[in-house]
């Protein structure tokens, strides 16, 4: 199932924006203080920043104020949005479960939003009845942009060292919450110091920032706190900056021209180790080696180089007991992952994918080398809606080229990529490559890794494994240039390598 931020990540890789238009209408800005002119100022706004607007959030308060019609008028501002980018409702609700039900009915059945800001005072029974369905996103209150946040919001709480704020256990309590992928927070953009130190508690959650131009939010501090490891995981609300400019729609895009600068200045940061057991690792690398998917020598690559190790892991079909250890050992990353289903990269990847399906239950797809001249003609083998979200599955990775493939013909068929899992990281400029796209690798085992095992274990004499070393020193390819930003990827350059 689709879950909420599959669908919006789908929607920001699309459209290379974070930008998320405050849909207000303010009486002073109507024409006049009717719903009639409120739905008017809101289909405008609409209709001038559908390309660049990442999602929308209508206030309901502003439609409250004008009755019963502007109750009606905000569904039809809602219905008026195009079905690919999503509805979240500034709402602030909190109440009891039994309550909370009704609010959620009202919001999600009735209103056919697509996400609600909440407020978390009341506990996690107050959230829980928002959360059932996946494919319906929450935004919890964590540090508001009002000047007043600082009076509960910035109590220390007594007993834990080093000190941790309330919002801080908002944003911890949140990220053990979000077991289906629709949970967020609220922080705002007023505040970049208390940004930072929510992304640092919450390191996967979406962050909604609201504060930024009339509130005194400044974007590329916002920007620079609050951003994943992977230029993802934060939406900027804007209102008045958009909807009180000359020109709306030319306000969107200095704002979303700002966020794409910024994205373009993002380091690569480190990945967080591999949380494979030690002894799984260590009984892979000795399989591995007695099976015959490492060899030492002089072996010519598909690249062309010659190198002193090859790597086959086609070979793991021929070792049940083996491949059967490779996909525990996948497996454990992956339980770490947000996904719907596997998707492999032929061919050595396929008895790997499959071995892995077979032990935990995930579904697998996989893209075709070639597109079928009959039949369907498919791109991918299958079943999959467009909007789920696919991790790519490989055996090893070099320079990443096989990786851009698959992930475009992917990305073509409408399936959202985040996160490539391969068993040996060969260090040879995959990881970079990826990173710098906006795609998070993930290996069960560097090459380095192996080597430093096989030297200890004494399985490979050490001229071979220095030999190794070397060419792992000396081999680096150039990354892709202009791939430092999650952008769509029928517009990356050309990743057609010749290496895995």
């Amino acid at each position: 199932m689709t879950t909420f931020f599959s669908r919006l990540e789908a929607r920001v890789r699309r459209t290379r924006s974070l930008l998320c238009v405050g849909l207000d209408p303010y009486l002073a800005d109507l024409t006049s203080p009717t719903a009639d002119a409120a739905r008017d100022f809101c289909l405008r706004l609409i209709d001038a920043t559908a390309d660049v607007a990442a999602a929308y959030k209508p206030n309901s308060a502003f439609f409250e104020a004008l009755g019963p019609a502007g109750w009606a008028v905000l569904g039809e501002v809602i219905a008026a949005v195009p079905d690919d980018i999503p509805v979240i409702l500034d709402v602030k609700r909190g109440d009891i479960a039994s309550t909370a039900e009704a609010y959620a009915r009202s919001v999600f059945d009735v209103l056919d939003a697509d996400a609600i800001t909440l407020n978390p005072y009341l506990g996690h029974d107050s959230i829980m009845p928002f959360l059932h369905d996946p494919r319906r996103g929450v935004f919890l209150l964590c540090k508001t942009s009002n000047p007043g946040s600082r009076d509960l919001q910035d109590l220390p709480l007594a007993g834990r060292r080093p000190a941790q704020l309330l919002y801080e256990k908002v944003a911890e309590l949140a990220q053990g919450w979000n077991r289906s992928n629709n949970l967020g927070l609220v922080v705002g953009a007023t505040d970049p110091e208390a940004l930072a130190r929510i992304r640092r508690a919450a390191p996967n959650l979406w962050i909604l920032a609201p504060g930024v131009g009339a509130q005194g939010g400044d974007l590329v501090s916002s920007l620079r706190a609050g951003l994943r490891a992977d230029g993802m995981g934060l939406l900027i609300a804007v209102s008045r900056g958009i909807a009180r400019a000359a020109n709306p729609r030319a306000a969107a895009q200095q704002i979303v021209q700002s966020i794409r600068r910024e994205w373009l200045t993002l380091p690569v940061r480190p990945v967080p180790a591999s949380p494979v057991p030690a002894d799984l690792t260590a009984s892979l690398a000795e399989g591995l080696l007695a099976a015959g998917c490492v060899q030492f020598g002089q072996f010519t690559l598909k690249s062309g180089l010659q190198s002193p190790i090859y790597i086959d892991l086609r070979r793991l079909i021929a070792y049940p007991g083996l491949l059967g250890d490779v996909a525990e050992a996948y497996a454990a990353i992956l339980q770490n992952l947000a996904f719907d289903r596997l998707a492999a990269v032929p061919y050595a990847a396929l008895p790997i994918a499959t071995a892995i399906s077979l032990q935990t239950g995930w579904p697998m797809l996989y893209p075709r080398k070639e597109s079928k001249s009959y039949g369907t003609q498919a791109e991918i083998e299958g079943v999959f809606m467009a909007g789920e979200r696919v991790v790519v599955i490989d055996d090893l990775a070099t320079t990443g080229g096989s990786k851009f493939e698959a992930i475009q013909k992917l990305s073509k068929a409408g399936l959202v990529v985040e996160d490539v899992v391969v068993l040996i990281d060969r260090q040879s400029g995959a990881r970079e490559a990826l990173t710098r796209a906006g795609f998070r690798m993930h290996a069960v085992v560097t090459l380095t890794e192996l080597l430093d095992h096989w030297e200890r274990a004494e399985r490979v004499p050490c001229e071979q494994i220095n030999a190794t070393r070397a060419f792992l020193a000396g081999y680096q390819e150039p990354l892709p240039e202009g791939t430092r930003f999650p952008l769509p990827l029928e517009m990356t350059p050309d990743f057609a390598l010749t290496s895995s």
